[in-house]
């Protein structure tokens, strides 16, 4: 939303895998041409038909992460452009694992090209990983990340499998080998949770990353990281951060350390947020800031995807303006 006409802070949060569907960006592209031109300088560094395959699919070409990395972020800054393009700012800004790269140009700290870069080789280096160490995903509801940590822990030593994600009081994801995760769910029906495995393809945000952590290192050291224009909240720590060099090892970082996403929505309440808007596709982000913030009533919660959502918002901030104001 745009802060200049909002009465409380403002934050825009950035999708990351998990997000996508076929179809995504097609109104966007079609009618907002900076979007096209992003889309179109993404196939460009990726070599990838992204597109093709953002608006027709199979859907699991587009879920590999070589693939779904630069086209999510592609699309999400489209969707920033478009913000920015109709005269919208954030007050403060975080991204969901992939997504904080987004957020990162949202800030200022990389430009675009820099931004569709590092995506572009993360998500080339993750492929690679993933299929020399083959892996998944399982998110757990229904329990306590303490519960479900407690539960890893008694199967450490037998497996690789680690917390990946902490996205809500009661909504973990974990990552590591298959057959870590089959156990896994296994003692969550137990304890009386849902698990459920996520279509990723890689065991992301885990020690089986650490080879393309390790390689990713030569891409950061290509790109200048900029002090942020405006507040940033890191994964890895859930806190805000304004030293650049800081920001690049945390980024680093967090391809295999788990993202502390209640942390940094708490980190945003605290700091007086009580408006967030899920710049990109899907309603995941959303859904997560239900989750962290209900069943307090003083949230307000939106997403914009292309042209149509924006207008819808326009509407929205209008009529709470002119109700404000009654």
């Amino acid at each position: 939303m745009n802060a200049s006409k909002n009465s409380t802070p403002t934050a825009w949060l950035f999708p990351g895998q998990g997000s996508q569907l076929i179809g995504m960006g097609r109104e966007l592209c079609g009618a907002f041409s900076p979007a096209l031109r992003i889309l179109k300088q993404a196939e460009e560094v990726s070599g990838l038909p992204l597109s093709r395959l953002c608006w027709q699919g199979p859907g699991d070409e587009l879920e590999r992460t070589d693939v779904l990395q630069p086209a999510m972020t592609a699309i999400t800054l489209g969707c920033l452009a478009l913000l920015r393009d109709s005269g919208h700012a954030p007050d403060c800004v975080a991204g969901h694992s992939l997504g904080e790269l987004a957020a990162l140009c949202a800030a200022g700290v990389l430009t675009e090209e820099e931004t569709l870069y590092l995506v572009t080789v993360r998500g080339r280096l993750m492929h690679e990983a993933a299929l020399r160490h083959p892996g998944g995903m399982l998110s757990v509801g229904g329990m306590s990340t303490a519960a479900v940590q407690g539960l890893v822990d008694s199967l450490r030593g037998r497996y690789s499998l680690g917390v990946a994600n902490c996205n809500a009081p009661t909504q973990t994801v974990l990552s590591g080998e298959v057959e870590a995760l089959q156990a896994m769910a296994s003692l969550v029906s137990r304890q009386g949770g849902q698990a459920v495995m996520l279509r990723v393809s890689g065991p992301w945000h885990s020690p089986l990353m650490n080879e393309a952590r390790e390689r990713f290192l030569d891409a950061l050291c290509r790109v200048d990281f900029r002090p942020p224009r405006v507040p940033l909240y890191l994964n890895t720590t859930g806190e805000r951060e304004s030293d650049p060099e800081r920001i690049a090892g945390q980024v680093l970082a967090q391809m295999a350390e788990p993202v502390l996403w209640t942390r940094t929505m708490a980190g945003m309440v605290a700091a007086g947020t009580r408006t967030f808007l899920e710049v990109g596709p899907g309603k995941v982000l959303r859904g997560l800031v239900r989750r962290n913030c209900e069943p307090a009533s003083d949230f307000e919660v939106y997403g914009v995807d292309g042209p149509r959502a924006l207008a819808a918002l326009a509407r929205t901030q209008e009529a709470s303006t002119k109700g404000a104001a009654a």
